[in-house]
């Protein structure tokens, strides 16, 4: 059953590791903020310990990971294992970059939302996340 939520859909945008290209990490963060989310934009070289941490501390919904590096299949898991110790079942974690079919398959089995490739279009994203928490989040 989908649930209303009376408030702006919060989302945390991060850039993991040494990966400095943050250009679409910007540009995901603003077309969420346009389409009426609240963003935080955590910044370059962030830990999956930091971000965890201040998506905690910021209650957010959602942490969307721009990643670039080829890290992916380190980053996420970690993540995905902070986020269970921090009983963090109810917050999606998604993103977005160079990361392989086969891969984002994987990472699915782990417990990763939907993972966009180059090209995905930003109403497709919005459209996700909306939909996710809509249905997820216990509110």
């Amino acid at each position: 059953m989908s649930k209303v939520l009376n408030r702006p859909i919060r989302v945390l945008v991060a850039k993991v590791g040494l990966d400095g290209h943050d250009r679409g990490a910007k540009v995901i963060a603003t077309s969420l903020r346009d389409a009426g989310m609240e963003v935080i934009y955590t910044g370059l070289r962030q830990t999956p310990e930091m971000v965890v941490n201040t998506a905690l501390q910021e209650d957010v919904d959602a942490i969307g990971i721009s990643i670039l590096s080829g890290a992916h299949m380190t980053v996420f898991p970690k993540l995905i294992h902070l986020m269970k110790e921090k009983e963090m079942d109810d917050v999606l974690l998604t993103g977005g970059g160079i990361i392989p079919e086969g891969d984002r398959r994987k990472l699915a089995d782990l417990g990763v939302g939907e993972l966009f490739p180059p090209g995905t279009t930003m109403a497709s994203i919005v459209a996700y996340i909306k939909e996710w928490v809509t249905q997820n989040r216990n509110f």
